[in-house]
């Protein structure tokens, strides 16, 4: 029989949820005030004691609240603080099952999918879903048969706070370790983010991208296409990452046609137009300003990831010879309109021609003893010493370079 003092406990636990059962809006919301402001990090035995052993009756009242009210938003932000405080309990993994159990992750993906809401509110649920991610493979497996990895790859791709993109990250980082079944789930889902128009989102996958990477082997031929885009951001820090994903993919499938890809992108379309200033200015239709701007940032940027990933190994390097590069970067050097195109092709171009004497014989060959002295003499600000018409005659130079050359 229980003693007078548990009975009282008791008591007071049927009166607390009689008054948040009849209670409205107002009153339920000076309850969770006082809950968050009680409770905040206690375990599961305190939680207990607190409720008299009741504490699931509470959480059952708030999930199923939740459910009801979280399309109006309705106290929303306290009611998944309130939430959390039992799914982070520590000792109350009961508490996150009976969370699941009564539709809890649905739930919460269903209000980051909701664009009324405040970006704080979804922040609120990625941080529960990351709870329920932290408790193993198989939470990590029900977040995504739930189609929690699309509904986190669009947040990170559309949310306006940098705090729940970089929340929806980590998330994504989490649920693509550990998790055989659905690792390349969320490899894909990285990838879809890459077209998307935030820079910081860009950034944000290209590291989860970077760093899942070998736990996911092979990658998709899916992946060149926006990575080569992102590439060419003009945003410098989405570069950076860009470039640093690049040496992990040349063990793979991927590798010719990555490279291929790059050494494509050295040769703008039209590109004898571009390299010269006369010609662009002489007809003002003949192409839209945005375009070359584009295509200029990619062709610095691909010069200097050529020069990246020819270190690597010589293998690499006369692959890259094979498919034309030296021409490319030569017409990256011509490329007066743009800087760093010239800057990242001659440090390429140095290291190819000091590396393989057949380069240099053939570039000699191609572009005369003045040019390719001037280039001898200072490979990395030879180009600030050319004129417009050996500028035009670099780019337009014909490599002819056998394919079957020894190293």
């Amino acid at each position: 029989m229980a003693s007078v003092k548990e009975q009282e406990a008791i008591r007071k636990l049927m009166v607390f949820l009689q008054e948040w059962d009849s209670g409205h809006k107002v009153a339920r919301s000076r309850v969770l005030d006082s809950f968050i402001k009680s409770n905040n990090g206690k375990t599961e035995p305190e939680l207990e004691l607190e409720f008299s052993q009741g504490a699931s009756l509470f959480l059952a009242r708030l999930t199923a609240w939740l459910r009801m009210t979280y399309m109006h938003s309705t106290c929303l932000d306290k009611l998944l603080k309130s939430i959390g405080i039992f799914l982070s309990a520590a000792g109350g993994r009961r508490y996150l099952i009976e969370f699941l159990e009564i539709g809890g992750v649905m739930t919460l993906l269903e209000i980051l999918g909701l664009n009324h809401l405040k970006e704080e509110d979804k922040r609120e649920s990625v941080k529960l879903l990351q709870l329920v991610a932290n408790a193993g493979r198989k939470y990590k497996e029900l977040i995504c048969e739930s189609y929690g990895v699309r509904c986190l790859a669009e947040l990170l791709a559309t949310s306006t706070s940098a705090e729940a993109q970089e929340d929806a990250q980590v998330l994504l980082d989490t649920l693509g370790r550990g998790n055989p079944k659905y690792q390349h789930q969320v490899y894909k889902g990285l990838i879809a983010v890459l077209p998307c128009a935030s820079p910081r989102a860009q950034q944000l996958a290209l590291q989860t991208l970077g760093a899942i990477q070998e736990l996911v082997g092979e990658a998709p031929p899916a992946l060149l296409e926006p990575l080569l885009a992102v590439l060419g951001s003009a945003h410098l820090e989405v570069q950076h990452e860009a470039l640093q994903l690049l040496p992990a993919l040349l063990p793979l499938r991927v590798r010719p046609a990555l490279l291929a890809a790059l050494v494509a992108a050295l040769t703008p379309p039209g590109h004898p137009a571009l390299a010269s200033r006369s010609e662009s200015t002489a007809d003002p239709n003949a192409l839209c300003p945005r375009e070359p701007t584009l295509a200029y940032i990619q062709q610095a940027a691909a010069a200097k990831a050529i020069g990246i990933l020819a270190k690597e190994s010589v293998e690499v390097a006369e692959e890259l010879i094979q498919l034309n590069v030296v021409h490319g970067l030569m017409v990256a050097v011509g490329n007066m309109e743009h800087m760093p195109s010239q800057r990242h092709g001659s440090t390429s171009l140095k290291y190819f021609v000091h590396t393989f004497p057949i380069v240099e014989e053939h570039m000699k060959k191609a572009v005369g003893d003045t040019l390719f002295q001037l280039f001898m003499d200072s490979p990395e600000t030879w180009y600030t010493k050319m004129d417009q018409a050996q500028a035009e005659e670099l780019a337009s130079s014909i490599l002819d370079i056998p394919k079957d050359m020894g190293e």
